[in-house]
């Protein structure tokens, strides 16, 4: 049987300890031999050249790399140079979202949605790209209601994109319910479930808050329980992501896509759960 596809996500590290860290995090993840890593950028498309620095250093290091590429605060013209670089760099793989405003911003750029950045990659480049789009199967924190956000999952496909990533979540329905929801207004495209460790409850609820994840009342509950045992949170967390990944490929999802933290061992435990 055929191992279904992984990635995993890093984020740009800002110092030379960060760096050397990623380094040895890819080291130990490169044994799962993932489709391709990814690599964040901050708000408003900020830290782009620690995006670019960490993709390059990946894709000479032999692996598929993927630059995340926002539009917002961006100009044609600038998208244009840095999808020009990526080309020229041998890079095919990216991950196109609008991304985050950040706070005060009045100027959001020239594009408004990760739809018309999609259809701006193909107009430019062709098929040379095969570029990920973000899904949401709690729905987006602000979308106006469930069914604009799913007409807005549908745009982006329908401009290009090859496959989607979606947030991370805790509850498999809610995966299942989307594929059905985009399944039955056309929607063909792979679309792959985020995967987050569970290493520290305080960082997990602040991230969930700021993106719209839902923790369960089960799960948060159950995770508050452990008060200040850390061990305890991660060995329970790596019980729940387990199961949740092996329900996740067994109802036919076609693949995982880790949220790493730029940290190895939560999501090495797991793939070696999972038989990876």
């Amino acid at each position: 049987m055929t191992r279904p596809p992984i990635s995993f996500e890093f984020f740009p590290p800002k110092t030379p300890e960060g760096v050397e860290k990623l380094r040895n995090t890819r080291r130990q993840l490169a044994q799962f031999k993932p489709e391709f890593f990814s690599v964040t950028f901050g708000a408003g498309g900020t830290t782009q050249d620690g995006t670019r620095s960490a993709v390059l250093e990946i894709q000479q290091e032999g692996f598929a790399a993927a630059p995340h590429l926002s539009c917002i605060g961006s100009t044609r013209e600038a998208v244009a140079a840095l999808l020009t670089d990526y080309r020229a760099n041998g890079i095919r793989r990216l991950v196109a979202l609008r991304g985050d405003i950040p706070s005060g911003m009045v100027d959001v750029g020239e594009f408004r949605y990760a739809s018309e950045l999609i259809s701006f990659i193909r107009a430019e480049h062709g098929n040379w790209f095969h570029i990920e789009a973000a899904a949401y199967p709690e729905y987006h924190p602000q979308a106006p209601s469930a069914e604009a956000d799913l007409r807005n999952f549908v745009t982006k496909v329908n401009a290009g994109a090859n496959a989607a990533i979606t947030q991370y979540f805790f509850n498999a329905d809610a995966y299942f319910r989307f594929v059905d929801e985009v399944r039955g207004r056309g929607v063909t495209i792979p679309i792959y479930p985020g995967i987050m460790p569970i290493q520290n409850f305080t960082q997990l609820s602040r991230f969930s808050e700021m993106c719209g994840a839902e923790i369960p009342r089960w799960l948060r509950l159950r995770l508050a329980s452990f008060g200040d045992d850390s061990a305890a949170i991660r060995a329970y967390g790596l019980d729940v992501v387990t199961e949740l990944s092996d329900k996740l490929l067994a109802g036919g999802a076609p693949g995982l896509h880790f949220y790493t933290l730029n940290a190895a061992g939560a999501v090495s435990t797991v793939c070696q759960r999972l038989g990876f």
